[in-house]
């Protein structure tokens, strides 16, 4: 008798998904599962997002490391709640490490709650986590081919932010091809162009946020 394995993970992992969800609408949360290589600058954006969202809406942070809490720790300077996770091994969060977080975590006084995943370009993209939308960086450090050798976690995303867009001139980083490699895999895919050095492209980074918060649950925003 043949057994899918990933089969039974990922369907066991789906259910703990749809309580997450369910606790997640229960208390107001807009749920964001960020995704990206190594280095790509999830930290640095997160940074610079609890920033310019304050007065808008108020941002909560899960960190997934396979070590040490140095994100956790630089996000907290912003006087955000955050929790980290380190996963020993493993190459990615899933649903059952969220539901285990959420209990250090106060969600009614969280509007944005941002789960950045383990650096990785592959098994982020396969494990829900109950969240809202995926969102995907890609640095111009890294290669404007990656959405076609990677298609699966682009392909899941709501949003691409093409990140470091400050060192494009020392880069071969081709930002036309990056982005129609992208929309190969995902015609409908959103892109913005972001600098976390600079600040381009927050604001509309921010707007997107509130925009996808109002369209979730109203024109209200509590912060």
């Amino acid at each position: 008798m043949k057994i899918n394995v990933m089969t039974d993970v990922l369907e066991a992992n789906d259910r703990i998904a749809d309580g997450n969800r369910q606790v997640f609408d229960s208390n107001k949360n807009l749920v964001l599962n960020l995704m990206s290589s190594p280095g790509a600058g999830k930290t640095a954006l997160l940074e610079r997002t609890a920033s310019a969202l304050k007065g808008k809406l108020r941002l909560g942070v899960i960190v997934g490391d396979l070590e040490t809490t140095r994100d956790a720790d630089r996000l907290e300077k912003q006087g955000i709640p955050v929790v980290q996770l380190t996963t020993g091994s493993a190459c990615h969060l899933d649903a059952n490490m969220i539901a285990v977080a959420l209990s250090r975590l106060d969600l009614s006084a969280i509007d944005v709650l941002v789960i950045e995943n383990v650096g990785n370009l592959v098994c982020p993209a396969e494990f829900r986590l109950g969240e809202d939308v995926k969102v995907m960086i890609l640095s111009v450090t890294e290669g404007d081919e990656k959405p076609l050798k990677y298609p699966v976690i682009f392909r899941e995303s709501s949003l691409l932010i093409i990140n470091k867009i400050d060192l494009l001139k020392h880069t071969d980083f081709h930002m036309d091809e990056a982005k129609a490699n992208a929309r190969k895999t995902h015609p409908d895919l959103e892109i913005l162009d972001v600098s976390c050095v600079t600040g381009e492209g927050v604001s509309e980074w921010v707007d997107w946020l509130c925009r996808r918060y109002r369209e979730k649950f109203g024109a209200s925003i509590r912060a």
